[in-house]
């Protein structure tokens, strides 16, 4: 089973079973230590793409929103055994033509990781993906705030959902965690490892 390790606000590393290491809009925490094989950016800002932080295998590959936003659509790529499908991410603050989020089938689970997004028109097929976590941001400045992404919670149906991006200037903010109430919640803090 793979695991993944939450470094806080939006950033995450992924460790397949298989092997290998997914670095997930790298910015924040700890944890950059082990060479990255692949590093996926859903846009540009600054608090989400931060490649040099860790140091990079051979061949490692950066997938940023420019490569996952093609011609006709959304791209998908298969890379070290993982099918990863980018997704819709925009709101008042992030155009829907330089962000996305990613859908990561590993280890025989499906994750969503939401971007910088408010709830979109892409969710509610999300539900038929039978998404085992999804990570949404509550920060509410940003992006939705803790209400609308309840909601957009309930439309996606994962089994887990994990809110984060929570405080704007702060790896992490127990109390608003708290606050996102629905029965799919799962609090992660920084630093902690989830096998998924």
């Amino acid at each position: 089973m793979a695991k993944l390790l939450y470094q806080g606000h939006g950033s995450f590393r992924l460790m397949p079973d298989t092997g290998g290491i997914i670095y997930i809009d790298p910015f924040a925490g700890e944890g950059y230590d082990l060479p990255a094989d692949l590093i996926l950016v859903t846009h540009n800002h600054p608090d989400h793409n931060r490649t040099d932080l860790m140091p990079h295998a051979d061949g490692c590959r950066i997938i940023q929103s420019s490569d996952a936003i093609g011609k006709n659509g959304y791209n998908t790529f298969d890379i070290m055994g993982m099918y990863i499908e980018a997704v819709q991410a925009y709101n008042r603050n992030h155009d829907i033509r330089q962000c996305v989020g990613y859908i990561i089938d590993v280890d025989g689970k499906t994750l969503y990781f939401a971007g910088d997004t408010s709830k979109t028109e892409q969710m509610s097929e999300l539900a038929e993906r039978n998404i085992d976590y999804a990570f949404l941001p509550t920060d509410g400045y940003y992006n939705m705030d803790i209400p609308e992404a309840i909601e957009c919670a309930e439309i996606i149906g994962a089994k887990h959902t994990v809110p984060v991006h929570i405080s704007p200037g702060k790896l992490f903010d127990r109390e608003r965690a708290e606050r996102f109430i629905t029965p799919s919640a799962l609090i992660m803090e920084p630093g902690e490892i989830t096998v998924i």
